[in-house]
């Protein structure tokens, strides 16, 4: 989740768990707490200017179960010996540290990113993607405890405004699962009807909600694209064919930043030649065709083959200027997508020119 958020749930954990008397120190203690494992990005750097490297090796080590109750005993038993607060109340202290970091991986667990929760063991990094890397909706009912309890120090109007701020945003975190499970029921049934019900896919909530969802499921020949509104749409997932140099990726299947990049991923990539080069796309993030990450990770070696070649990360089209309008129509259209089912002959236009209706065989 983005670090405005963290830094609130943090607060919010740490406050919720200390006596009535350290509830300011533990706001400020939890906000510093809960951003803490973000900045493994800093160590990462100073060894490596990698982008594939830099991007797979973020949420590892510092979001580990494994490393960061051992993190929190740490810096409990160092200020337990300072005496003042810790050691005043130790067993809530220890708490506090240990929630305000442990909360930190497993809310980024939530997002589509990947988040290598079992650190050093290598299983594929958790992505539960069922909210948005910034979601309102989880993060304001956190501010609003923060606020009352910065205000309100001691007094139970405080613990009373954390505790349902949590509460509210973890209700929250369990109805995003139960829309992410009526997507996923729905692309299972739409993808089976075209003969695709063993195609690896993932489903990931659109920007900023838990309304509309995007599914992607990889073909022999490339992926197709749908999208689900929980509120307005009633009919099967209409999916858009995409295309994608297969070929290329198989053969150049042995260089490094591929097989690292698939290992992060889980295979669900676009590979394109440009210019020489194989650019390989992260599905995950991003709206058709543009994504947020795109390596340059090998060029054509002249027979038909690929030579690897230090990987470059090519910018994408979301940090263009915002005046240019293309984020801002994106988001305009995504909101009344949510509202409103396509029409039919929207759906019969998009299928003449390559989408795939779910209720037809496939093509």
């Amino acid at each position: 989740m983005d670090s405005i958020t963290q830094i609130l749930l943090g607060a919010s954990v740490a406050a919720a768990v200390v006596p009535a008397h350290h509830r300011r120190a533990a706001l400020l203690a939890g906000a510093a707490l809960g951003t803490l494992p973000d900045l493994d990005s800093l160590p990462i750097a100073l060894f490596t200017d990698d982008p594939v490297a830099l991007m797979t090796l973020h949420r590892g080590f510092s979001h580990s179960l494994f490393v960061l109750p051992l993190l929190a005993w740490a810096i409990w038993a160092f200020f337990k010996s300072r005496g003042k607060r810790v050691a005043e109340a130790p067993v809530r202290w220890f708490w506090a540290i240990t929630l305000a970091l442990v909360t930190h991986p497993l809310l980024d667990a939530f997002t589509i990113y990947g988040t290598q929760l079992w650190w050093p063991l290598q299983p594929p990094p958790a992505m539960w993607s069922s909210v948005f890397i910034i979601d309102p909706l989880y993060s304001i009912w956190l501010l609003f405890g923060v606020l009352v309890a910065a205000f309100a120090g001691p007094r139970v109007l405080a613990k009373h405004a954390l505790v349902a701020g949590l509460v509210l945003s973890t209700a929250y975190l369990g109805w995003s699962l139960l829309a992410k499970a009526m997507v996923e029921r729905e692309a299972e049934r739409s993808l089976a009807a075209i003969g695709l019900q063993d195609a690896p896919r993932f489903s990931v909530p659109m920007p900023f909600n838990t309304l509309l969802w995007r599914v992607v499921a990889m073909t022999p020949d490339g992926y197709l694209i749908g999208d689900r509104s929980v509120v307005a749409d009633r009919g099967p997932i209409h999916f858009a064919r995409h295309d994608s140099d297969v070929v290329a990726l198989a053969g150049a299947s042995g260089i490094p930043a591929l097989q690292r990049l698939r290992w992060f991923n889980r295979g669900f990539m676009r590979a394109q030649a440009v210019d020489g080069e194989l650019v390989v796309s992260d599905l995950r993030m991003g709206l058709e065709p543009e994504y947020a990450f795109n390596f340059a990770i090998a060029h054509g070696d002249g027979s038909g083959g690929w030579q690897s070649i230090p990987p470059r990360q090519l910018a994408s089209a979301y940090r263009a200027p915002v005046e240019e309008g293309g984020m801002a129509s994106a988001l305009a259209r995504m909101w009344e997508r949510i509202w409103s089912e396509p029409p039919l002959q929207d759906q019969a236009a998009a299928g003449n020119s390559g989408d795939t209706p779910a209720t037809s065989a496939s093509k």
